[in-house]
Formats: C-alpha cells, sequence, structure tokens
C-alpha cells in the first residue's frame, strides 16, 4: 500500500514542482507585495505592512473600471457563445470528414502572436482602415476610425478569445445525443422548444465551461484595452499594467491583482456548483 502510494506520489512529483515554482510561489510573492508599503526599491517593498494598497484599490474612484471590467468580459463571453455555438454545432454534426480541418481553421490565429494579430486590427480600425474604407462607401463610416471606443476593445476581446468558447462547445455538441432533437420533434415541440428544453441542457457543461474559459482571461487582459481603446476603456488589467511599470506603485498593482483572483475564483465556485446542478 505504502509502495503504490509513493509511486503514485512519485508520478505528481514534477508537475507538484513546477506548479509551486511557477504558480504558487508567484502567487504567494504578489500576495507579500499587495501588503506592503510603496516604495521605490523592490527590496524593501515588502516592509511595513499595511492594508492601505486594498483601501485604495477598494475607493470608490476605480468601481467604474471594475464596473467596464466585468462588463467587457461579460459582453465578450456573449458574443463569443452566440458566434462560436453555431460553429460548433455545424463543426460536430456536419463536419464530417473535414472536422480535423475546420477545427484547424479555428485554431490558426494561434500560430501568430496574439499582439500582432490586435495591431492587426488596430490597423484595420484606424480611420484609414479597411473597415472604415469599406463602410465609407455606403455611408456608414466614422471620423477617426472605430478605435478608441467600447465596440473595438470587445471585437478585439471576442476575436482573439473565439477559440475558447468553440472548442469546449464541439467536445459537448459532439457527445450529445442528436436522437433527443428527433424525439423533441415527435412530441410535438417547435424548433426554439427544443433548443431550449432539450439541445442547451445537453451541451451546457460546454456552455460553462467556455464562458469560464472566455471570461476569465477577458477579465484580465490589457493588451486589447491599451491598444484598440484609451483613457475611457482603461480595464482592471491596464490599471494593474500601469502600477507595476509606469506608475511604480507595486503594491496597489498587487492589491488589484489580489482582487482580481478573488472575482476569478468566485467565478470558478460557481461555475463548479453550478455544473453540479446540471450534471
Amino acid at each position: 500500500m505504502l509502495r503504490r502510494w509513493l509511486k503514485a506520489n512519485a508520478l505528481l512529483a514534477p508537475t507538484g514542482l513546477w506548479l509551486g515554482f511557477f504558480l504558487i510561489a508567484p502567487l504567494v510573492v504578489v500576495v507579500e507585495f499587495s501588503f506592503a508599503t510603496r516604495h521605490t526599491g523592490i527590496a524593501r517593498a515588502v516592509l511595513p505592512w499595511t492594508v492601505q494598497a486594498y483601501r485604495t484599490a477598494l475607493d470608490p474612484a476605480f468601481l467604474p473600471i471594475f464596473g467596464r471590467t466585468l462588463l467587457y468580459a461579460g459582453a465578450t463571453t456573449a458574443a463569443c457563445l452566440l458566434l462560436g455555438f453555431p460553429l460548433a454545432w455545424f463543426i460536430a454534426r456536419y463536419g464530417g470528414r473535414y472536422r480535423t480541418a475546420l477545427l484547424a481553421a479555428v485554431l490558426i490565429p494561434f500560430w501568430s502572436s496574439y499582439l500582432a494579430r490586435i495591431y492587426a486590427w488596430k490597423a484595420l480600425l484606424d480611420g484609414e482602415g479597411l473597415v472604415n474604407t469599406v463602410l465609407g462607401w455606403v455611408g456608414l463610416d466614422r471620423d477617426g476610425g472605430f478605435l478608441l471606443s467600447d465596440g473595438a476593445v470587445v471585437l478585439g476581446l471576442t476575436y482573439g478569445f473565439l477559440p475558447f468558447m468553440v472548442l469546449p462547445l464541439y467536445v459537448a455538441c459532439e457527445r450529445f445525443d442528436v436522437r433527443l432533437v428527433e424525439a423533441s420533434y415527435d412530441l410535438g415541440h417547435g424548433r426554439v422548444s427544443t433548443f431550449f428544453r432539450v439541445v442547451l441542457p445537453g451541451v451546457m457543461s460546454g456552455v460553462l465551461a467556455g464562458s469560464l474559459l472566455v471570461l476569465v482571461p477577458a477579465a484580465g487582459d490589457f493588451v486589447t484595452p491599451r491598444l484598440l481603446g484609451g483613457v475611457e476603456q482603461s480595464t482592471f488589467g491596464s490599471v494593474i499594467d500601469d502600477q507595476f511599470r509606469g506608475g511604480n506603485n507595486w503594491p496597489l498593482g498587487s492589491a488589484m491583482a489580489v482582487l482580481l483572483l478573488v472575482l476569478v475564483v468566485f467565478l470558478l465556485v460557481v461555475r463548479g456548483r453550478r455544473g453540479e446542478d446540471v450534471l
């Protein structure tokens, strides 16, 4: 019995060491800095202990930024779900022998740098970019283009995280028993009723997994709001980045990062309980 236990833990040791060194240790440092007094020297930034950074982070002045972050993350998740579900259903049910190629097409954007892709969208949405030029042909162009707007940020986030929604939805749709749809039609249900009563509950695990995979990184993303938005489109992630770089306020940035982490953990707990209810 002891020998089996030692073998099992020996198999887990490399992963445990990796997570401990590259995940737990940096997290402990961030939490430590969140209770520090602001100093310019990194070595002195851990003493004395104080909760001033958390008081500042929870100041009502940051509430609009926090609300905007949740709004962007929620809108991105909804957009990815609306776009990703039909695509995942089509690949799972009608892809046939081309399923692998279609899934590879979904993953093609990951073959290039995320930063380069966002810069490409910046060029497309600029005043002289392709989007504004094409819309100008029908009189829908806009002075200065579509940069520095909420729509540009949500568009960039949706483009960046859409594959995270498609892949778990594809797995759920592939496992879904399509005979349940036929049975629902035989029992007199229409398309809308069948979707909400049969299909959606049947693939809810994929919906929850994909929503979580999109919501969490979208809430912490700072590259997209910085490149496609402006000061009015600042998010919690971009403010954290400012504190660690230009603002030189590591305790405040760490406190904001911890608060964002607490929100993520809360979402994980809610998702876990919701998943148990669905199953």
